[in-house]
C-alpha cells in the first residue's frame, strides 16, 4: 500500500475546511492515518501548508510530571522541573503534540499542566502569558483560540480527547465544580521552585455524576446538530469544528443538566 504524502494530506485537511490564516488546535491519532511518507512531520507540514504562514497550528502538551513521587522526601529533589523548552509532552496525549513541540520555531506556553505548543504566524501570541492558575480559562491558548474564531481538528482521535471542552467547563455556571490544589516543580530563572497551582479538576469529571467520557457525548451531540465538517485525513476519520461554537454548545449542555441554584 502506498503511503500518504504531504501533498495529499494537505488536500484532505483543506477539503475539511481548513483555510489560509486559520488557527487550529489539532488532536491526531497517528496510527489511524496509516503510513505517512516522512512520518508525523509530514502531517504537521501538510496542516501548515493548508493554513499558510499566517495560520497557527496548536497542540495540547501537558507534561510528564512524576507526581507519584512528589510526597517522597528522598525523591522530591530529583524530580525534573517543568521547563517549556525541554519537558516532554504527556505520553497519554500521543506523539503528535511532542512532535509539534520540537519543530524548529515552535513555542510552548508556561502553565505546566495546561501547556500548549504552537507553530506559525501567531505562535508567540497564543503561548504568551498563560495563566498559572486556572490554565484552561480565558487567559490561555484555549481562550485565545475562541477569541480569534479558531478551529479544532480531530484526526483519528477519540472524541473525548477534545481538550477545548475544559475551557467550556471553566466558563460554565454550574455548581460544585471540583477544584484541585497541588505543588509542582518549575524552572524559574535557572532554578527549581515548587509552585502552588489551583485548577478546576481536569483529570476527573468537573462535577460529581458526570461519566468519565462525557466529552465524547457533548461532541457527538454537537456533530448530530450538524455543526461540523467531517471527512478523511489519510485513512483516519476526521472532524473539524468551530472553536467558539463547540465551547458555547458545551457550556449550554452543562448548564441545562446542572443548573446553578
Amino acid at each position: 500500500m502506498s503511503p500518504w504524502t504531504r501533498a495529499r494530506l494537505a488536500e484532505d485537511v483543506a477539503a475539511l475546511g481548513l483555510l489560509s490564516g486559520d488557527a487550529v488546535l489539532t488532536h491526531a491519532g497517528l496510527r489511524a492515518i496509516g503510513p505517512i511518507l516522512g512520518g508525523p512531520d509530514a502531517l504537521i507540514d501538510a496542516i501548515m501548508d493548508a493554513i499558510g504562514p499566517d495560520g497557527t497550528l496548536l497542540g495540547y502538551c501537558d507534561w510528564q510530571f512524576e507526581d507519584d513521587y512528589a510526597d517522597r522526601p528522598e525523591l522530591r529533589a530529583q524530580i525534573p522541573p517543568f521547563d517549556p523548552l525541554r519537558s516532554r509532552a504527556a505520553r497519554e496525549n500521543g506523539a503528535f503534540p511532542e512532535m509539534l513541540r520540537t519543530v524548529p520555531g515552535a513555542r510552548r506556553s508556561a502553565n505546566p499542566g495546561a501547556s500548549c505548543a504552537a507553530l506559525g504566524g501567531r505562535a508567540e501570541w497564543f503561548t504568551a502569558d498563560h495563566a498559572m492558575h486556572y490554565g484552561y480559562g480565558p487567559l490561555s491558548p484555549f481562550g485565545r483560540l475562541v477569541d480569534v474564531k479558531g478551529k479544532v481538528l480531530m484526526i483519528g482521535a477519540p472524541l473525548d480527547t477534545m481538550t477545548l471542552l475544559h475551557h467550556a467547563e471553566h466558563l460554565a455556571n454550574i455548581p460544585n465544580k471540583r477544584v484541585i490544589r497541588y505543588k509542582a516543580p518549575v524552572l524559574v530563572a535557572g532554578r527549581t521552585e515548587w509552585l502552588d497551582f489551583e485548577e478546576f479538576d481536569t483529570s476527573d469529571p468537573v462535577i460529581h455524576g458526570l461519566p468519565d467520557d462525557y466529552f465524547a457525548t457533548i461532541v457527538a451531540d454537537f456533530l448530530e446538530a450538524g455543526e461540523s465538517r467531517r471527512g478523511k485525513v489519510g485513512d483516519a476519520d476526521a472532524v473539524l469544528v468551530d472553536a467558539a461554537s463547540i465551547v458555547a454548545f458545551g457550556i449550554d449542555w452543562l448548564e441545562k443538566r446542572y443548573p446553578s441554584p
